[in-house]
């Protein structure tokens, strides 16, 4: 069994309420700043810090009409273990009008974050929901952002792919969303035993399509919001076995488990949502 150490740790996690946790655009102001715009209204937050610059946690949650600015695109709701995928992906900086892929787009906080790091991405948003895919563009409206949005399965190249590779390419994977199980208790019952091996055969073969879309040189994050191995370490291992020229990177703060307990959470406070990361690069 996973976790054998952390188990009721991540159980009793599970069930407390989540934290409301904000992005601030990167664009247009720091966290210090947002902050305070939100201390003149009397609401209190934290700001968390490296590795997520941009988030703080608020006090108590409000709705996102409360918040200042958030119809103009100045803030977003995005848990801080989300905002570590765009970061990740980016790296240093991609090259100007890198052609970006976010595989499995839906609801579009991701792709929203990587434009808002780098603004000139030539960035295109898959998603194999149509209908989720609305969700995309009115995130993309509110922050005043543009992307080319299909919807098309990623597993499936040859129904939407223009042959050009992509500089980078984010695989937020369909997962048993066992790290987040606080902000959505009925996955407890709607998950059965056999779910996590039908996910994570998607999961690879998801991995196996988009791979040899990446351009040499490329970087791609494979993320889920699972705690099981079979959705994370083991899923990389797998691939690294199938694709022995591609290279796991392992980056501090961002890459591996990140369990939703409270020893992984940025300072003192609310855990973080359970999710993997790992970074691959081709040469």
């Amino acid at each position: 069994a996973d976790w054998p150490a952390q188990w009721q740790a991540i159980l009793a996690a599970s069930n407390r309420p989540p934290p409301m946790t904000l992005r601030v655009h990167a664009q247009r102001g720091t966290a210090a700043d947002y902050a305070e715009r939100l201390a003149a209204l009397g609401m209190g937050a934290r700001i968390l810090g490296a590795p997520t610059p941009q988030a703080l946690v608020l006090d108590k949650p409000a709705p996102v009409s409360a918040l200042p600015g958030f119809a103009e695109g100045q803030v977003s709701v995005q848990d801080a273990a989300a905002q570590l995928a765009a970061p990740l992906l980016i790296g240093t900086g991609l090259k100007a009008n890198a052609r970006v892929l976010d595989a499995c787009a839906a609801p579009g906080g991701k792709t929203a974050h990587l434009l808002e790091l780098q603004p000139d991405l030539q960035l295109t948003a898959l998603d194999a929901d149509a209908q989720r895919l609305t969700r995309v563009q009115d995130t993309l409206n509110r922050l005043q952002q543009k992307a080319t949005l299909k919807a098309a399965d990623a597993r499936q190249p040859a129904t939407w792919w223009d042959g050009q590779l992509f500089n980078a390419i984010l695989l937020d994977a369909p997962c048993s969303a066992s790290g987040i199980v606080r902000r959505h208790p009925d996955v407890r019952w709607l998950r059965r035993p056999d779910d996590i091996t039908a996910l994570a055969g998607i999961q690879a073969e998801l991995l196996d399509a988009l791979w040899p879309l990446l351009a040499p040189g490329g970087r791609l994050v494979y993320a889920t919001c699972s705690v099981f191995r079979a959705e994370g370490q083991a899923q990389l291992d797998a691939f690294l076995q199938r694709q022995p020229d591609a290279k796991s990177h392992d980056v501090p703060g961002f890459t591996g488990h990140l369990l939703p307990v409270v020893e992984n959470a940025p300072r003192p406070g609310p855990s973080l949502d359970g999710f993997f990361y790992a970074l691959i690069t081709k040469p």
